[in-house]
Parts: C-alpha cells; sequence; structure tokens
C-alpha cells in the first residue's frame, strides 16, 4: 500500500505510460484516481513506483509490448469513458535547448507508440506532458498526433505552461495536452500567479532541511544527501556571494576561472547560487552539481540535496527512492513529471 493511498476513489482509473519514478501518480493518486498501472521501460524505477504508489508496475517497452495486455492481464476496458491514458514520454530530442540530440533519437517515435494504444483502447481523456519546442519542430510527431485526436473525434486544449504557476516551487515551462472524447470541451488549468512558492517557502526551514557539508551521505529514507566538491569548487563557492551570486564574483581570478569562461561572458548561471526568494531554476538530471547551473544553496557552501531537489519538484517528504546511485536517483527525480502539476491537471478529469 502506497504512501498515496485513499479510502475514497473517485469514478476515473488510469494507465500511466513511461511511469519513470510516478511523479504523474503521485498527483492523480492524491484526488483520488485510481492508477491500475505505470509502464515503463526503465526497471530501475520499479521499487520507487511501487513503494510509494498503489499501482503495479510492468517493465515494458510499449513499441514491443502487445496492446492486449493491458485488457488480459490487467482488466483495462476498450472504449472506457472513465479511462485516462497518460503518456508523458521523454522526448528530449524536441526540446529547444541546445544540446546533443544522439542519445535522444530513440525517442523521437515514443509519441507514435502510445498513438498505437489509444487507437485500441480509445480512453475516455488523454493527458500528456512534454519538452517546449515539440509543439514548434517541423519534425515533431505531435501534428499527426493531433491530427488522430480530430479523426478520432476527440476534443482537446494544449499550451505551454510554467509549473510555477501550478503550485510547484520551479520554474518549469512544460508543454501540456490534453484530450476528451466524451465532453464538448476540455480546458487546461489556468495558470495562477497566487501559486507562486518560493526557494525559502519550499527548502527554507532548516529544521526540515538540516545545515550540511558538501559530500553528505544521509542514510535515512529521509536522502537529505549533497554531492561532494572538489577543493577547487569549494573555494569557487565560498567566493560566490549568498542568496543570488553569480560566478562573476571570481571572473578575474586566474584561479578559480574556467578556461571556457575566459574569453567571454554568458551562461551566468553556471556555478550561481539560487535565489531564496524566487522559485528554483528547472530541476534537471543533473541538479546535484554546481558546475550545471544555478544549483548552489542560497546560503550554505554546497549543491543542493537529493531531497531538496525532490522537494523542489513537489514530491511529498516521504516519498522514497530506491537505488544504491546518488546519481541515478537525480535521474529519477529530475526526469520526473512534479506531482503538483500532475494534481492539478487530474482536477479537470
Amino acid at each position: 500500500m502506497g504512501i498515496n493511498s485513499r479510502d475514497k476513489k473517485n469514478k476515473f482509473k488510469a494507465v500511466d505510460f513511461f511511469c519513470g519514478a510516478g511523479g504523474v501518480t503521485c498527483g492523480f493518486e492524491e484526488v483520488g484516481i485510481d492508477v491500475i498501472l505505470g509502464i515503463d521501460k526503465d526497471g530501475s524505477c520499479k521499487k520507487t513506483y511501487e513503494e510509494n504508489n498503489e499501482a503495479g508496475f510492468l517493465e515494458a517497452d510499449i513499441s514491443k509490448l502487445d496492446k492486449k495486455c493491458l485488457s488480459e492481464d490487467y482488466g483495462i476496458e476498450r472504449n472506457d469513458d472513465n479511462l485516462i491514458f497518460i503518456g508523458c514520454s521523454p522526448c528530449q530530442y524536441y526540446t529547444n535547448l541546445k544540446t546533443d540530440k544522439t542519445k535522444s533519437k530513440e525517442s523521437k517515435l515514443l509519441l507514435e507508440d502510445f498513438q498505437e494504444f489509444l487507437e485500441y483502447y480509445k480512453p475516455g481523456f488523454i493527458f500528456i506532458e512534454n519538452v517546449p519546442g515539440i509543439e514548434k519542430k517541423e519534425e515533431s510527431p505531435l501534428k499527426y498526433f493531433k491530427r488522430f485526436l480530430s479523426d478520432e473525434n476527440y476534443v482537446y486544449d494544449e499550451d505551454v505552461i510554467n509549473a510555477k504557476y501550478l503550485g510547484v516551487p520551479q520554474n518549469r515551462r512544460r508543454y501540456i495536452l490534453v484530450a476528451t472524447r466524451v465532453r464538448n470541451e476540455i480546458c487546461l488549468p489556468a495558470e495562477n500567479k497566487d501559486e507562486i512558492r518560493t526557494l525559502k517557502e519550499a527548502i527554507g526551514d532548516y529544521k526540515t532541511f538540516p545545515k550540511v557539508e558538501a559530500g553528505h551521505t544521509d542514510d535515512s529514507d529521509f536522502q537529505h544527501s549533497v554531492a561532494n566538491l572538489s577543493s577547487l569548487n569549494l573555494r569557487r563557492v565560498k567566493r560566490t556571494p549568498k542568496d543570488g551570486g553569480s560566478r562573476l564574483s571570481w571572473a578575474d581570478d586566474e584561479e578559480l576561472q574556467l578556461d571556457c569562461y575566459k574569453k567571454h561572458d554568458g551562461h551566468y548561471d553556471v556555478y550561481g547560487r539560487m535565489y531564496w526568494d524566487k522559485p528554483s531554476p528547472t530541476i534537471t538530471t543533473k541538479f546535484r552539481y554546481t558546475s550545471t547551473g544555478r544549483y548552489t544553496h542560497p546560503e550554505q557552501n554546497r549543491g543542493i540535496s537529493l531531497r531538496e531537489g525532490a522537494t523542489l519538484q513537489s514530491f511529498p517528504l516521504s516519498y522514497v527512492f530506491h537505488s544504491k546511485s546518488q546519481n541515478e536517483i537525480a535521474k529519477m527525480i529530475g526526469n520526473a513529471v512534479p506531482p503538483k502539476l500532475a494534481k492539478k491537471v487530474a482536477c479537470i478529469f
């Protein structure tokens, strides 16, 4: 029985494709939706997913999965008006960020694989979340996906939404689409500036998040573990002003300055400290490291901990991530759909 157990369920049930560590499932179960199953080809997420949620976990590549198994093995019915299919596929290939797309090429067709399950089961509702940019790229499968929705008599709403306006304490712009074939209209949750939460509100309580040093390992379920720093990087952190300082503070120090930044002033956020009075930057899979963005703690001379990153993703404090590798846990956290974002979406069904 997971931590999101509810005595009372509402009428909806769901299947969470590409479920990862369970961010969407967590948010959906919070409003009483019965998530029957999470599917992901990454089996390293299985224990985390199952022990924190009520749903079962199926380790499978959906491009190779027999569609009938959902009905035969899990009782998923076709044409169920109260069924929600969740398809938050990892499609970094279409991101607007200028990154190496070589490793993400295999994710290009995941939306098409998901569409095949939609064609077969025709659920009453659909929710997809993805990187901003997928809606604009010429080679993106999204335009064909939306044509499919219209051909199958689904109505839909889509937009790029910043999760900070949905109660998630970070700047995280995501493309979201919701669809239904059982209503005449469906609308995304509205962005609300009153929902903005600052870093201080999220992780600023030192009773909950005790002061620790770089390299601290927390073997408890709270997982307040922090990456180590080299002596040189520790000196850089100490020279960076508190509460929003940047690497420009030591730009003239020949020993501290990085060679790649000696000839230009870009990428100010790298090695920068977070701001107490703003939401955090986007929590990526590399959020543990001060060298990958503005991930240095506002006051302490360290990066943020695994638990702090999970909290900024809006996971409950009791959500335990299972792996012997801190980098693997950080990957689970950074790749997740924030539960509070998912919860806001779940409320429109």
